[in-house]
Formats: C-alpha cells, sequence, structure tokens
C-alpha cells in the first residue's frame, strides 16, 4: 500500500485493514496530541485516529504544533 505524507510517498507492507491514523503516526514517531491530521483534504479529530483507516493512494497533510517563544 502507498499513501503521500507530506509530499513523500510511504509504503506499507501491512494489511491494508492494520494502517489507520494513529498507527501512521506511530510508525513516524510522532506523539498524537501535538498534530493535526489531514487526510483527502478532510481534517481528522483526533479522537478518530485509532479507527480511521487509511486507504492506497491517500494523501496525508500532519502538521505538528511547537512551543517556543
Amino acid at each position: 500500500m502507498q499513501i503521500t505524507v507530506n509530499g513523500k510517498v510511504i509504503r506499507f507492507d501491512t494489511h491494508p485493514d492494520a494502517v489507520s491514523v494513529d498507527f501512521l503516526l506511530k510508525h513516524l514517531k510522532i506523539k498524537g496530541r501535538n498534530v493535526a491530521v489531514e487526510k483527502n483534504g478532510i481534517i481528522i479529530d483526533k479522537t478518530e485516529y485509532g479507527k480511521e483507516q487509511l486507504n492506497a493512494g491517500d494523501v496525508v497533510e500532519i502538521v505538528q504544533f511547537v512551543g517556543g517563544g
């Protein structure tokens, strides 16, 4: 399965049903609480990360919030 994340192609050899937004964030070593995720132009609610399945050809944008001053 192949998806595009922030403009880069990522391939997974796992079963497509196993690839959720939560799985993707863990794969990328990103903590889900300080990010916003958009799939195919639609923002995904954080409470749905474990349920929202990714499919071949999906385009995902991940924005990380960084604090500082």
